[in-house]
């Protein structure tokens, strides 16, 4: 199995961009989900064509000009630091299609792939569109930006979101998994999980693990890091004086997100 814990790359930048994060099939063994960070200097333009994958381009910080065919979507995104806790924009691309970014200001960008062969139309995801969720109780409270959910059809398979978790708190929490196909009552989803904190010198804790254990790693996340997660429950502990930040990719055979918390846990909820 490849390395669960995908540090953050520390390449040049060349023509104004540098790769933070390259986690594809080749790197995670995953079939489903793909994820890539970049960061662009004002002026600076990326292009790629989109293949047999969908993709979900996340204007994490800065603004950027998404142009796809006929479809430009000019200066789009909403922040300067994800910190600023307010949903961003994205744009949904097909396969089988070719896209341009420019950065208009310094920029942060995140591509969520999966496998797709159904072409569906380009589409802009506004940030007044996201729904902005409050999640949990007590040290187990969380924000939630839902980017991408099954209840938005603009997809094929991918699913995105962004969470914060407070200093002190869990998340993902209790345990929860999504690795069988087993509906009503389970689907299996692949995910990852790119990690940001504030401040930057700070870390997380996350495990994944399975209730055999033939799967069982604890990391120490730090900034940037990317967390793959193939099976298994998946849980995140933020340590004391840190706010947590992640984006969240998942996707499987069905577009359907329905997790099985793990029973010796799941006595909190009652």
């Amino acid at each position: 199995m490849a390395n669960l814990l995908q540090k953050k790359q520390d390449g040049q930048k060349q023509d104004g961009i540098k790769f933070i994060q390259e986690v594809m099939k080749e790197q995670s063994g995953l079939e489903y989900v793909g994820f890539k960070l970049i960061e662009m200097d004002d002026g600076a333009v990326y292009e790629e064509q989109t293949g047999k994958t969908e993709v979900c381009i996340v204007a994490v910080t800065g603004k950027i000009t998404v142009t796809e065919g006929e479809n430009t979507y000019q200066n789009i995104g909403t922040r300067d630091s994800v910190f600023e806790k307010k949903p961003t924009d994205s744009v949904y691309v097909s396969n089988d299609r070719s896209f341009r970014i420019e950065a208009a200001k310094q920029a942060t960008v995140a591509f969520c792939y999966s496998p797709s062969e159904n072409q569906l139309p380009t589409t802009l995801i506004a940030a007044d569109s996201i729904a902005v969720l409050q999640r949990g109780t007590g040290a187990n409270q969380r924000l939630v930006h839902d980017i991408l959910p099954e209840t938005n059809p603009a997809a094929n398979s991918l699913l995105v979101v962004e969470v914060y978790t407070e200093s002190g708190n869990w998340s993902s929490y209790p345990p929860h998994k999504h690795d069988r196909d087993n509906l009503p009552d389970e689907s299996f989803l692949e995910e990852t999980y790119y990690h940001e904190m504030d401040p930057p010198q700070g870390f997380v804790f996350q495990r994944v693990y399975t209730d055999e254990r033939d799967l069982d790693e604890t990391m120490a996340v730090e900034n940037q890091d990317v967390v793959v997660v193939p099976k298994g429950y998946h849980p995140v502990g933020v340590p004391a004086g840190y706010t947590s930040y992640y984006l969240n990719v998942m996707a499987g055979p069905k577009r359907i997100w329905k997790f099985y918390n793990d029973p010796a846990h799941e006595w909190m909820l009652k």
